[in-house]
């Protein structure tokens, strides 16, 4: 029997005043009664509206169907046909913006939870051992990936899957790119994405850590004396922006980039570790974004009593998935919405004391097509606060576009690609962050999937294998 309920099935998730004070994750995922209910709410459209918003076109009713029918092996399978990355995606994805926003269900009342029914797939594969992972015959053209984030992952595991001899250079000392230094442990596990870089390794992909392409071997000495055919770029965008008002050098003051490398990749949230963090008593995020999003409640679980989202625009206009806004707010965060920081203010040792803010009102649309901000004059206001962490905005690491003659990068410093993301030296090619120079995991991985078929075509018209 079809489930008709205008609503989604819920998702068992830690309770709030719990998990603000715990790394674990939030949401606890499907059950499979509650996986196959939940499936049987698509209708099964012949023309397929949800595909159309999946950057990587996941056949989802194809997999929904047989998580209904409870052939979730299949399901899994039926996701991995073009996701690299289902169980990351399941959590992280942005789906009220793509997939389920063209969901037929959602005009009246809400759309199919296609994100968590690939989650359940994808972790019942995890837990049950199935679809093991066979290597692929090599066809001995050997290419290169700079970056082990969602671009070069799945650029990567769709060039090994043609039989090409892979290898990803990764600059940290572990796989996974924004993945495992971005985004919180609460919202996605390290052991999660381990286990899609293990994959990958098992289909033949060499990963290759602490190698910083520009620096330790260029991409010029890649080519010429190491055999690579071709390069993917895909460095992502660690280089953080500031706003430049006064006080930005006063200690407290962190990018959201370092805040949650420390936390993430290098654990400072863990008392077995010895990463050094600032744990505040009173923190403000700048900025509305995911990653502020992150910071926010992350400053949260390590004790600040008042932690303070600043924004300069209304809820409405807030970059952050809804879902991460909800979690946000019952975990106790604040919301200074249409205010915008001006100054920092210290004492006498150089340590942040407050934040001063002005309150904004929303004009006309800017090129953006959201309503611009526009300041009130005279409503300066301070926030006491010791910590404060920028989150708005980050640019690709100049460091390949400096090392490499042959490329080109726009005024952000972003690599200049065209739509098949060619770059404007032979066999270089770039996608996600390096190329947009936004930290977004889905359209990362569909820029390298969109690489990869480039490449491939590429390749072969060049070599003839």
């Amino acid at each position: 029997m079809p489930n008709m309920s205008l609503v989604k099935t819920p998702m068992p998730e830690q309770e709030p005043n719990v998990r603000n004070k715990n790394f674990e994750e939030v949401s606890l995922g499907y059950t499979e009664e509650m996986a196959i209910n939940e499936a049987k709410r698509c209708l099964n459209c012949k023309h397929m509206p949800c595909v159309s918003g999946c950057p990587v076109n996941v056949q989802i009713p194809k997999f929904i169907q047989l998580i209904a029918e409870g052939n979730f092996s299949a399901a899994a399978a039926a996701i991995k046909e073009t996701s690299a990355l289902p169980a990351v995606c399941g959590r992280v994805c942005p789906q009220e913006t793509q997939c389920e926003c063209k969901c037929v269900r959602g005009i009246k009342g809400e759309p199919v939870a296609i994100g968590r029914l690939e989650r359940f797939a994808a972790d019942w594969e995890m837990a049950n051992g199935t679809n093991e992972v066979a290597p692929v015959e090599s066809n001995g053209i050997k290419v290169a990936i700079i970056g082990a984030g969602p671009a070069g992952l799945t650029c990567a595991g769709d060039l090994a899957k043609l039989g090409y001899d892979v290898t990803i250079f990764e600059a940290f000392h572990k796989a996974g790119g924004v993945l495992v230094y971005g985004i919180p442990e609460f919202r996605l596990p390290k052991a999660i994405v381990q286990k899609e870089v293990d994959n990958l390794q098992k289909m033949g992909v060499k990963v290759m850590t602490n190698m910083v392409i520009g620096k330790v071997l260029s991409i010029d000495e890649l080519f010429n004396d190491y055999g690579f055919k071709a390069v993917f770029v895909g460095s992502g965008a660690g280089l953080p922006s500031f706003m430049g008002i006064e006080g930005e050098g006063l200690v407290g003051v962190y990018s959201a980039n370092e805040f949650l490398t420390r936390i993430n990749l290098m654990k400072a949230y863990r008392d077995d570790y010895d990463t050094p963090i600032r744990k505040g008593n009173s923190v403000a995020v700048v900025g509305g974004g995911n990653v502020a999003m992150d910071a926010a409640r992350s400053a949260k679980r390590l004790g600040a009593e008042h932690v303070y989202i600043i924004y300069r625009r209304s809820e409405a206009e807030l970059p952050a998935r809804q879902e991460e806004v909800h979690h946000a707010k019952e975990e106790g965060i604040e919301f200074l919405l249409l205010n915008n920081p001006v100054k920092i203010n210290g004492d006498e040792n150089g340590n942040v004391t407050s934040i001063e803010c002005i309150k904004m009102e929303l004009g006309e649309p800017d090129a953006s097509g959201r309503r611009r901000p526009v300041a009130i004059e005279g409503s300066n206001y301070e926030v006491p606060v010791d910590t404060v962490i920028m989150s708005i905005g980050t640019s690709p690491n100049p460091l390949i576009r400096s090392t490499t003659e042959g490329l080109e990068a726009n005024k952000w410093g972003c690599l200049v690609a065209d739509d098949a993301m060619a770059t404007t030296k032979e066999g270089v090619y770039a996608g996600g962050d390096a190329v947009t120079g936004a930290a977004t995991v889905i359209l990362a991985m569909g820029a390298g999937k969109t690489a990869a078929e480039s490449m491939h075509k590429f390749l072969q018209e060049k070599f003839g294998k």
